[in-house]
Order: C-alpha cells, then sequence, then structure tokens
C-alpha cells in the first residue's frame, strides 16, 4: 500500500495492518489460507483460457456444476482436493500446481 494511502486511513481512523495480523493466524493458518488462494485463482483463468463455461467445466467427471461457481468465487468450503481436481481436469501437471504453492499464484500455462 502507498504510504500516502496508509497515512490518509490512519488520519480517518482506520487501523492498516496484514490480514495475518487482522484475523490472528498462526504460521499453519496463514500458510494454508495463503496455499488455498494461491489454488482457488487458477480453475477460472485456465477455463476462460480454454473457452469452457462453468457449465461446461462441470461435465468433467472430477468437478461438479455448483463446485465450480463457489471454488471461483473463493468459497471456503471448498475442498483443497476439489481445487486440485479442478486444476487437473483443466490440464494442468502435478508440477504446475506445486510450482503455484510456492510461488503464492497459480501459473497458467
Amino acid at each position: 500500500m502507498k504510504t500516502a494511502r496508509r497515512k490518509r486511513l490512519e488520519g480517518a481512523g482506520w487501523r492498516v495492518g496484514a490480514v495475518r495480523e487482522f484475523l490472528g493466524l498462526d504460521e499453519t493458518e496463514h500458510e494454508l489460507v495463503e496455499m488455498r488462494g494461491a489454488l482457488a485463482s487458477g480453475p477460472r483463468t485456465r477455463r476462460e483460457r480454454a473457452r469452457l463455461t462453468q457449465n461446461r467445466l462441470s461435465q468433467a467427471p472430477e468437478v461438479e456444476s455448483i463446485t465450480v461457481a463457489k471454488m471461483e468465487a473463493g468459497d471456503p468450503t471448498v475442498s483443497l482436493d476439489l481445487l486440485i481436481r479442478a486444476h487437473l481436469a483443466l490440464g494442468a501437471k502435478r508440477a504446475e500446481i506445486g510450482r503455484s504453492l510456492t510461488q503464492g499464484a497459480v501459473a497458467v500455462a
């Protein structure tokens, strides 16, 4: 965040800080949230690049239609297993998924 914006927000009485601090997450919880975010960001990009609708993706045996919408909305009820299944259904390789977890965002080929 830019310094000027931060000062403006703090001047207005807002507390500015990291999500981790705000939510009181320990290291493990923080890492899990980061990993989930990295995994959740990729399927929509992959789906759109493949010119697939949510409905078409939901026809893959690994994915359900309601899951596609929830996944793309970042719904925390979508399991990590389903996020990974969606990546695989869209053609992601194991190494790509692994790199996405270490880089903080899913690389889309």
